[in-house]
């Protein structure tokens, strides 16, 4: 399978004509890691605001279009990732399981753009393209066996790094590492670069200086600890160096001349390890900064509000580059959108929640959940609801989910955060009007008022889970058995 793959792309590099190549943008992109919207000033965050914790990513929003409704398909960092590369959704390339590359045969827009002519690399934080960062002797001999993990995975890369430190001490190094791969690029070449950082995933240092938690405000879904603030605030300390790190690299692609010929691609891979974020398919866990530079075709300070998922990116830099995707390729091409032409967008987009590297029997190491999101509401299923909550990165010796535990033991948290966190068995369906309760406290499933948009909502779950083959059972299914009930 993987023969005939690399066999088409040949074929593909043979197509492509001259004239196309010639015109063709460097495109960079650079995924920040565990990082929701808000969480920069040129979101409107309070904190990153007041603070300036964010100049650098601030003022590339003022070169780029700005995107407020950008959601991964995932929550997770690897299959929200391969989502990314693969144009797909992890539930079509069977990626649902934490660090389970895709299918053998799979195309990334690596693939295609480096067919096409194009020099491709990876370096920074790891992509998780090929799996975990270790794996089990006997599982790591099968993925490499199959192509999805070592020498024959690697080469199809011309720069492959599985992983490279830039959190803490090791931020320093980040210009001198993004200068050495661009050093890597023939000059006859166009090239597609990822670069991620480890920022602001945990674990996160003890200093937060110049960032005081009791002068911090919360998110409108927290109970107000002083644990909680001081978590949060190591999280914003942790932006702010993101904030730095990417500041580095935009410099130096300007010393290099290239910043003018490159089309720049900002992206939080998924939500932040925060309480109701990463692991969940709230708002929170999957909304996400999207902002995309390219000098000269898109508006400098244009905001959209138009929904576009992490499995759109891929299209969408392939029709920069004058390549077409892979038919397979399920993403949407929104690069008329950045080029300010008419552009319906999607009505929704869709996530996914399986296994996560943690213990099976909770529900930060295993979940199983969908949604569907649209302009105006976001719908959840859940399919192991008997699951009380328990927050990704969060469950082991964290100040802020210890005292909200200890609060919840002493019955001291309030109600709402009685129901959010600690609610058994969780609801099967939940339906948030994300105009009106946007840190959805308010489940309005089984409300005669929204009956038509939940029926509506469930409809397209199951259509989307029939095209892409999940294994779970239908929100139909489910529904009809609560009406048994």
């Amino acid at each position: 399978m993987m023969k005939t793959f690399f066999a088409n792309m040949m074929v593909i590099t043979q197509l492509f004509t001259v004239s196309v190549m010639a015109e063709r943008p460097n495109i960079l992109l650079v995924l920040s890691d565990d990082h929701s919207v808000p969480h920069l000033g040129a979101y409107g965050d309070v904190n990153c605001t007041r603070l300036n914790l964010t100049p650098n990513l601030d003022d590339f929003a003022e070169q780029s279009m700005r995107f407020t409704r950008a959601y991964t398909a995932a929550p997770q960092c690897a299959p929200s990732r391969i989502s990314i590369f693969a144009g797909r959704s992890p539930v079509g390339i069977s990626s649902t399981r934490f660090a389970q590359p895709a299918r053998p045969g799979t195309p990334f827009v690596t693939d295609l753009l480096r067919a096409a002519g194009y020099w491709v690399g990876l370096d920074g934080r790891h992509q998780h393209l090929d799996g975990q960062n270790k794996d089990a002797p006997h599982v790591t001999e099968t993925l490499e066996q199959l192509g999805m993990r070592g020498p024959l995975f690697e080469s199809r890369f011309d720069h492959f790094v599985r992983g490279a430190k830039t959190k803490g001490e090791y931020l320093k190094n980040v210009p001198g590492m993004f200068g050495a791969v661009l050093d890597e690029v023939p000059a006859d070449k166009p090239f597609f670069l990822y670069f991620g950082f480890n920022q602001p995933h945990r674990k996160w240092g003890d200093d937060h200086e110049g960032i005081d938690p009791a002068e911090l405000k919360l998110p409108g879904d927290w109970p107000d600890l002083p644990e909680v603030r001081l978590d949060y605030s190591r999280y914003l300390a942790e932006v702010r160096d993101l904030d730095i790190g990417f500041g580095m690299i935009m410099k130096v692609l300007a010393e290099r001349g290239l910043d003018k010929n490159t089309l720049v691609f900002f992206m939080g891979d998924n939500g932040e390890a925060l309480l109701r974020g990463k692991g969940t398919l709230f708002s929170r866990g999957l909304n996400v900064p999207l902002m995309v530079r390219w000098p000269g075709k898109v508006q400098p300070g244009s905001v959209s509000d138009v929904l576009i998922s992490g499995i759109d990116l891929a299209p969408t830099m392939l029709s920069a580059a004058g390549v077409a995707p892979d038919e397979g390729m399920t993403g949407q091409d929104f690069k008329p959108l950045l080029l300010d032409q008419a552009f319906e967008g999607q009505e929704q987009i869709f996530g996914e929640r399986s296994w996560h590297f943690g213990p099976i029997t909770r529900t930060d190491g295993f979940d199983l959940s969908r949604s569907v999101v649209t302009k105006r509401y976001n719908f959840i299923y859940n399919g192991i609801p008997e699951r009380s909550y328990t927050p990704v990165d969060m469950a082991k010796k964290n100040v802020a989910w210890e005292a909200i535990k200890a609060a919840h033991q002493e019955g001291h948290l309030e109600g709402v955060h009685e129901r959010i966190f600690f609610q058994n068995p969780r609801p099967i369906f939940e339906l948030y009007d994300l105009e009106k309760d946007p840190f959805e406290l308010n489940n309005l499933a089984g409300q005669a008022a929204v009956a038509d948009v939940e029926v509506a909502m469930r409809e397209k779950l199951d259509c989307w889970m029939v095209r892409e083959g999940d294994y779970m059972p239908l929100p139909a299914h489910a529904f009809k058995n609560m009406e048994r009930d």
